[in-house]
């Protein structure tokens, strides 16, 4: 039986605070993501981060106690108080990986250390400066067609707070665990998979801070038994945010695919997007025009919905390989929808093709790409 929120909130009152209140009564829990793995955050003054990391690690203990739950993950987060003036401690040593609570305005000392993942020759992201240019859609099938070039592949979905990976593949179980406490990954037509929508329900919200997005990032990364894989391609959520900033901090990225629909509208984003990876150290692998095109299944009229070949001329003016065009065409929106990706379930139509042809550019690049550059050191604020 699923674990619900207030067998958790009643474990956790058996858990006090540095002054002895109870955990649930001191105002510092995010929302709890329920079930029977378990999530939230503790949100503390920066000052006494250090005193709040033994109760953060009680916290964990009480719920991983709770009948029924397989896992759980606390993040401990810092905010600066207003008109506050110093820098946070820095956490206690030997604090767990999943543990983070950066200072608003403190920089890391030192370069942040890239480790790369256990088995993993290679790690892409798949990204796009806005929502709703297909950047899911082109990042499995892109996945797919790297698998049809022979090479072993993960793919991490890495929008914690729109996950589309179990839609895009039609997956509804859950990971089981190894050891009670690493995540085993699901596998679908040949891919190798993991994305928080499979721990959570479809309709739950994921009302997070920045650290505890990068906190389920990172466990994502590091307690997932991913095996042995030559491509991991990480589909990134839109924009230029935390989720960007914590896979170029944390591992070593070999390249950035960047998904854009022709228009004006969506390309400005683009070049956000690319001006990001640029600026932290990650090669621009090319860009995908999306939606490239509109062939009427009727009567065969090309149209061209939202322009054409303005991702090529963005490509030519920024310098950066472009990867080729994907129509707009409703076989590859019903594939999607109905979780059967159109390179695993269409392999010899002309769309499959079109991704392959993606795929085996992007894969010329990775061997061009030489070795990935160390990132900058990035400042979150809080």
């Amino acid at each position: 039986m699923s674990v619900t929120k207030e067998q958790v909130l009643d474990a956790l009152g058996k858990v006090a605070a540095p002054d002895g209140t109870p955990l649930p009564k001191t105002g510092t829990l995010s929302e709890i993501v329920a079930g029977d793995k378990i999530f939230f955050s503790l949100t503390v003054d920066a000052a006494v981060v250090q005193a709040w990391e033994p109760v953060r690690k009680r916290a964990e203990e009480a719920v991983k106690a709770i009948p029924g739950v397989q896992s759980a993950m606390v993040a401990l987060t810092a905010e600066r108080k207003g008109g506050a003036g110093a820098a946070a401690p820095r956490p206690q040593q030997g604090a767990p990986a999943h543990s983070h609570a950066p200072a608003a305005g403190a920089a890391p000392r030192g370069q942040p250390t890239q480790q790369g993942v256990p088995g993993v020759t290679s790690i892409i992201a798949v990204a796009s400066g806005k929502g709703g240019v297909g950047k899911s859609t082109t990042a499995i099938n892109l996945a797919l067609g790297l698998r049809d070039l022979g090479m072993k592949v993960g793919v991490l979905d890495a929008d914690i707070y729109g996950p589309s990976l179990p839609k895009l593949l039609a997956i509804r179980e859950r990971p089981q665990t190894v050891g009670g406490t690493r995540l085993k990954p699901i596998e679908r037509h040949g891919l190798t998979v993991m994305s928080i929508g499979f721990l959570i329900e479809e309709e739950t919200p994921m009302i997070w801070r920045g650290p505890m997005v990068m906190s389920a990032l990172t466990q994502m990364l590091r307690e997932v038994e991913w095996g042995t894989l030559d491509i991991m391609v990480v589909d990134m959520p839109p924009g230029t945010g935390d989720a960007q900033l914590t896979m170029a901090q944390q591992v070593p990225l070999k390249g950035a695919v960047i998904v854009s629909t022709p228009q004006d509208l969506a390309l400005i984003d683009a070049r956000r997007g690319i001006a990001m990876f640029k600026r932290v150290n990650v090669p621009v692998l090319g860009i995908v025009e999306n939606m490239s095109t509109f062939i009427c299944p009727k009567c065969g009229e090309r149209t061209d919905i939202f322009g054409h070949g303005g991702a090529r001329k963005e490509a030519e003016r920024l310098g950066v390989p472009f990867l080729g065009e994907v129509p707009l065409d409703m076989m590859i929106r019903e594939t999607s929808d109905s979780g059967l990706p159109i390179v695993a379930t269409q392999p010899d139509g002309p769309h499959a093709a079109a991704y392959r042809a993606i795929a085996q550019r992007v894969r010329d690049q990775l061997g061009s790409a030489g070795a990935a550059k160390p990132a900058p050191k990035i400042v979150i604020e809080s």
